[in-house]
């Protein structure tokens, strides 16, 4: 399995997990909010820059491609914070 598809499927299985929590009321936080949203971000930017880099060779592509690891990273962050106040 080639690198983007892979980062695609473990931040879907993430925000279905976001999506989960989100739908049991006791879990309901605002951080979880931000971090099905920026999983969402991440996988448009991050695999889909490269899928277009690949299908296309627009070199720009790539340099767009770390804002997407950001979002990655901002969603684990948000996910990570809503978890500490799981009971």
């Amino acid at each position: 399995m080639r690198q983007p598809a892979r980062y695609q499927m473990y931040h879907a299985l993430a925000l279905f997990l976001v999506a989960l929590l989100l739908s049991n009321t006791e879990f309901s936080q605002p951080s979880l909010v931000v971090a099905g949203w920026a999983f969402i971000t991440g996988i448009t930017i991050f695999s889909g820059s490269l899928y277009a880099l690949s299908l296309t060779d627009i070199k720009i592509l790539g340099a767009i491609t770390p804002l997407g690891g950001l979002a990655f990273i901002i969603g684990w962050g948000a996910l990570g914070y809503a978890s500490l106040s799981f009971k």
